[in-house]
């Protein structure tokens, strides 16, 4: 059981002052202006466009945090920050940090959404600016880089064949696991607005010829039939347990008798308290969506049995941060 006190407690209540402050620099591109440059604050509120006020404060405020490193009045992008938060960087997981920007406005709206159940703000992304869309697409590009290349050398898919990555927005994980096995080919189903981010992903890794895109509302389109696999990543919790029923159903449909199906998910136990990251992504659902939530185990092995699954798994041993996949088989009739 967690312990708490008032020192404690105070922490957590303020640590979303640090937090935007990583917002404000990734959003106004400071550190990738600081990389392996040193500037005074009058030269960063120029090429920055800032107020001089705010310079300061934010610069200050940046390097008291050790993400910048001040010296003699100039300021610099510190180097372990520097590999994760400038754009020159091929580690640069800024689009999620600006995708968490973006959806604080609606956790600022929290106790409202949980006296109404209504949400904050609105689903789907939609009707998302230019930019906050490439920061979600991107961003979820950020999070299942470093993961993919693992699940893919784990996971039971065929070395041949079929395999349909169900909103798999740009791809990453169709691409990882086309590059674990040569002889997969792969669709990746989404939104129409999605496909420039997803096109361009896999033609960064060549797997153009590999890898389709197939536009399309998995909620309300057919889907694409004949596959040996279809992978469901980080989609059920956008979803009511009946909306996400009936897309693990479609998915099903989707496959040849004797197909895996994989769902990647925030599984929270069958308690539903924990662990503490579902707990709270339930929280974001809540703010995000119309009746989106963490799912249980217990749930989602529901889903997929109703939906014709058997020999239903959890692959607890795949290391994944926060998540966890389940595993099964298409019953022939």
């Amino acid at each position: 059981m967690e312990k708490w006190d008032p020192k404690k407690l105070l922490e957590v209540s303020g640590g979303y002052w640090a937090s935007f402050a990583l917002h404000a620099g990734v959003e106004l591109d400071v550190f990738t202006l600081l990389d392996g440059e040193s500037l005074t604050r009058a030269e960063v509120s120029k090429e920055l466009t800032l107020s001089g006020r705010g310079a300061e404060a934010i610069l200050n405020a940046l390097a008291a945090m050790g993400l910048l490193a001040k010296k003699d009045g100039r300021f610099q992008t510190a180097e372990d920050a520097a590999r994760y938060l400038s754009r020159s960087s091929k580690e640069y997981i800024g689009y999620m940090i600006r995708h968490h920007h973006y959806i604080s406005k609606g956790w600022a709206e929290l106790p409202e959404c949980v006296r109404t159940g209504v949400p904050a703000r609105d689903p789907g992304h939609r009707r998302a600016g230019e930019r906050e869309l490439e920061a979600f697409e991107m961003g979820m590009f950020n999070n299942a880089s470093p993961i993919a290349p693992k699940v893919a050398e784990v996971l039971p898919l065929p070395e041949k064949g079929s395999l349909l990555d169900l909103g798999g927005g740009p791809g990453t994980y169709a691409i990882h696991f086309c590059l674990r096995h040569p002889g997969l080919m792969a669709t990746v189903f989404d939104l129409s607005q999605v496909r420039p981010f997803a096109e361009k992903t896999i033609g960064d890794f060549g797997l153009g010829a590999r890898i389709a895109f197939a536009e399309g509302d998995f909620n309300e389109d057919p889907l694409p039939a004949g596959f040996d696999a279809v992978w469901l990543s980080h989609i059920l919790h956008g979803e009511g347990p009946s909306a996400a029923s009936r897309l693990v159903a479609k998915a099903s449909a989707s496959l040849k008798d004797g197909g895996v199906m994989l769902i990647h998910e925030f599984i929270l136990d069958d308690r539903g308290d924990s662990p503490l990251h579902p707990a709270l992504f339930s929280l974001n659902m809540l703010v995000g969506t119309a009746e989106g939530k963490s799912y249980t185990g217990k749930e989602i092995e529901g889903f997929m049995r109703d939906a014709g699954i058997s020999g239903i798994s959890l692959l607890d041993s795949i290391a994944l941060p926060n998540s966890r996949i389940m595993a099964g088989r298409k019953e022939a009739p």
